[in-house]
């Protein structure tokens, strides 16, 4: 399953869902969590878990798009209520967001396994995506994810507008655009947690989806940077986020001359190629965009 755009579709919005697959994101994300207001709650999981069966078979140009609800946090008395109705839709994961740490995370994935055996879903298939840093000991705590065990993570993403109103910030990013210095820490962290596990970091959204031209730009840049996909808020975001996550025609005849080189030197620590020497790390790299390149 590819994993470069994630939309954001309310889960009170029957038009919204039934536009949802045909957008051409990666990974649907069913909200019950910030898109729906509290006396909408029950309605959504409802229409949520008919969407989920709705569309378990569901195929989209470059393949079948993952299924993800957000559910509401662990913190709140409504996560547990989220997660009995959508599990009989077999989503292929649950976003939670607010996440304090590793630990909250195993109390979820316990009632995960039971809502498994309830609804005869196979066994460990539901992944789980967190929101990390979206409040001061949440934003604490990634470094943990580096080396807690916890196997059904599908990735490491993280949440800057929460994290903004929980520790007062006027501003996310400076003049210049860039993220300023709490942000820019979270973000590094969930990048370098997410891949030392050997899992797929996805950035935050870009929350003004009429600034096309911004969001190119710093979908680019996310990728430049290491990211593997990014969350959008509104299906115009997703061509360009999907464009500039998926390796260019020139990264992938790369990435392909160097697997090709060490396929037909195996043992080997370093290699010539073009002119340069090429190591392990280059291999890894090739692996990566030829793994994004399908």
């Amino acid at each position: 399953m590819k994993t470069r755009s994630w939309l954001f579709v309310p889960g009170d919005s029957e038009a919204k869902l039934a536009k949802a697959p045909s957008v051409g994101a990666d990974i649907v994300v069913v909200d019950l969590e910030d898109a729906v207001a509290l006396p909408a709650k029950p309605a959504a999981r409802d229409l949520a878990a008919r969407w989920l069966g709705a569309h378990s078979r569901q195929v989209i140009a470059g393949g079948r798009f993952g299924r993800f609800v957000r559910i509401n946090s662990l913190s709140s008395h409504l996560w547990r209520d989220d997660l009995l109705a959508v599990m009989q839709g077999q989503p292929d994961g649950i976003m939670v967001p607010k996440v304090a740490g590793p630990d909250q995370l195993r109390i979820l994935a316990a009632e995960i396994y039971e809502q498994e055996q309830r609804n005869a879903i196979p066994s460990g298939s539901t992944r789980i995506l967190p929101q990390l840093g979206e409040t001061p000991l949440s934003a604490l705590s990634i470094p943990d994810y580096a080396r807690e065990e916890l196997p059904r993570l599908a990735g490491l993403t993280w949440g800057a507008e929460d994290l903004a109103s929980a520790i007062g910030a006027a501003r996310k990013r400076d003049t210049a655009g860039q993220w300023t210095d709490v942000f820019r820490m979270v973000r590094a962290q969930v990048l370098l947690a997410a891949r030392s596990r050997n899992l797929p970091p996805i950035d935050t959204i870009h929350a003004d989806y009429r600034d096309l031209s911004a969001l190119k730009a710093i979908a680019e840049a996310s990728c430049a940077d290491g990211f593997a996909g990014m969350l959008a808020i509104h299906p115009d975001q997703v061509p360009f986020i999907n464009a500039a996550f998926t390796p260019t025609p020139e990264q992938v005849e790369q990435a392909q001359a160097i697997a090709d080189l060490f396929a037909a030197n195996p043992g080997a620590g370093a290699l010539p190629l073009d002119g340069r020497m090429v190591e392990k790390p280059h291999l890894d790299w090739a692996r990566r965009i030829l793994g994004s390149a399908g």
